[in-house]
């Protein structure tokens, strides 16, 4: 398995083409963020915003955001942490009409990540205000106090929740941006399983082995990748690989979202890709 920058020194066509992918893809709005990025005020954005990335587990881009909507009708605004709160019952039926069964395996929690999202800005108070004042470690260290925001190893959630706050619209709300990238550790990008399908079907791991790596391994893999492939803004290209290959309403988002294979720029490389009759 060779480094992501040797792989890219490799494939310089393929290089080129990647970058165009992620200049189509890198507009798409996030699947959390096409509902959050609605709300009326910025605490509701960003309250909104950490109940969708903390909820985004086992679902469909096109599931989250329906699941994130209803939610949304039903408790509007500030509803997701003002006293009293909902009862779990109610918060489960909105789950239920939602996504048509309770078959979700987060089903049985998702009452309980409602209120401890709801409990974190009761804590925090103004949520620019926290984000402004903390570093992206202290973001990650704090979110830890949200159910299913993960408090060891990696935390994936955590990660794209600051990602999704602080990156550029439209992949993030843009909160936080003017400190700038390069004063702060920040944490590792969102390994999605689009990610995942590109490093292995793709991408440096395409000669197989990628489930054999450890989790360190594999978001070490896709860290370097993104950072080789544009140095300038490694979080476009992880915000785009979330849609390579993943499910969407008919067919992949990928292939949707451009009419036809024939259109991707990296068509030529895809194994998937599907040419017109």
């Amino acid at each position: 398995m060779v480094s992501a920058k040797r792989f890219l020194q490799d494939e310089p066509v393929l290089g080129r083409a990647l970058r165009l992918f992620v200049e189509r893809f890198a507009n798409l709005d996030d699947p959390v963020l096409q509902v959050s990025a609605h709300a009326k005020t910025d605490d509701e954005k960003i309250a909104w915003t950490l109940l969708g990335t903390a909820l985004y587990q086992d679902l469909r881009m096109d599931e989250i955001g329906a699941l994130l909507a209803a939610l949304c009708r039903k408790f509007p605004g500030d509803k997701l942490w003002t006293l009293p709160v909902p009862k779990g019952g109610d918060i489960e039926a909105v789950v239920e009409s939602a996504l048509g069964n309770r078959d979700w395996s987060l089903f049985k929690n998702v009452a309980g990540i409602f209120w401890s999202v709801g409990f974190f800005v009761r804590r925090h108070g103004n949520l620019k205000n926290w984000i402004a004042s903390s570093t992206p470690e202290e973001m990650w260290r704090d979110l830890g106090e949200i159910y299913f925001m993960g408090k060891r190893g990696a935390r994936p959630k955590a990660c794209a929740a600051i990602y999704r706050l602080c990156g550029k619209s439209p992949a993030g709300l843009g909160y936080g941006v003017g400190r700038g990238l390069k004063r702060f550790r920040w944490p590792d990008l969102p390994l999605t399983m689009g990610a995942r399908r590109f490093l292995s079907i793709m991408g440096p791991a395409r000669e197989g082995g990628f489930a054999d790596l450890s989790p360190e391994q594999k978001q070490k893999m896709l860290n370097d990748f993104c950072v080789a492939l544009l140095p300038e803004n490694p979080y476009a290209v992880a915000h785009s690989l979330q849609f390579y290959l993943e499910e969407g309403e008919k067919s992949f988002m990928c292939r949707e979202c451009q009419a036809s294979c024939a259109n991707c720029p990296i068509f030529e490389f895809c194994d998937y890709g599907v040419k017109e009759s």
